[in-house]
């Protein structure tokens, strides 16, 4: 097979799987690592794609405006729903707990039976559903409001954050690849990374959609998470980089 032939093939992947390492190359092509890598730096200068250590991926489309949040709501609805179930189902009587502002840390906040817990949020949404739930003590911080989405950002938040330590972490995503967490707003980002540094477990819930993607702010390194929570079973590459970060991998799919 001519190199274009691959290089037509690799992209066909990639816009499938999202990477692709230079050992799938060598398997699929039946070609020397020296071929892979010479095929990728190909890719590269042809601005196809990004390399990364060991392989490639496709780069990230330009930044587009940030959904509204009950647009966000609907996109994957079905999937949320069972990853927020199985999020919910970790949180036990006495924990401290915080809870990110982000659509699928919603659906755990839906999903929080009456457990005796004090959580802590920057979401208003996550706040006024919890307001129900009359065994729980709810501590909305106090900030500057981004009103589209309707959570609390800036100086004040983080300072009250860092008086807090909490159990468990649950934190939403834009993306999460070999490049770690990333969000699209800095301001969110500042108030994830604060969140991450105060928790003993950091619990990521990002549904299929969400992995191998890389967006503008990277908050935190995939090193610093415990678990994430998904609902399909990711490809052998990614399962293989949560393995050596020592992230625990939940898949509801499997159940």
């Amino acid at each position: 097979m001519y190199q274009e032939e691959r290089i037509i093939s690799i992209m066909n992947y990639l816009k499938k799987h999202n990477r692709i390492s230079v050992e799938n190359i060598c398997s699929l092509f039946n070609v020397s690592r020296d071929t892979a890598r010479r095929d990728l730096v190909k890719l590269e200068e042809l601005g196809e794609i990004v390399r990364t250590r060991g392989g490639a991926i496709l780069p990230s489309s330009p930044s587009q405006p940030v959904a509204d949040y009950t647009s966000r709501l609907k996109v994957g609805s079905h999937q949320k729903k069972e990853i927020g179930r199985k999020a919910a189902s970790l949180v036990k009587p006495g924990d401290k707990i915080i809870l990110d502002a982000s659509t699928t840390v919603q659906s755990c906040a839906e999903q929080i039976g009456p457990v005796p817990c004090t959580i802590i949020t920057n979401s208003i949404n996550q706040a006024d559903i919890l307001s129900s739930n009359h065994v729980a003590n709810i501590f909305l911080l106090g900030g500057m409001l981004e009103k589209q989405h309707r959570f609390l950002y800036g100086a004040s938040v983080l300072e009250k954050l860092s008086s807090y330590y909490v159990d468990k972490a649950f934190i939403g995503v834009v993306g999460i690849s070999e490049q770690g967490l990333t969000i699209a707003q800095e301001e969110d980002g500042m108030v994830k990374r604060k969140v991450i540094q105060q928790a003993k477990q950091v619990i990521v819930l990002a549904d299929h959609t969400k992995i191998g993607v890389t967006d503008f702010y990277q908050f935190a390194t995939l090193d610093e998470v415990d678990l994430l929570i998904t609902d399909q079973t990711p490809d052998k590459y990614f399962q293989d980089l949560l393995e050596a970060n020592h992230v625990e991998l939940l898949v509801t799919e499997q159940e």
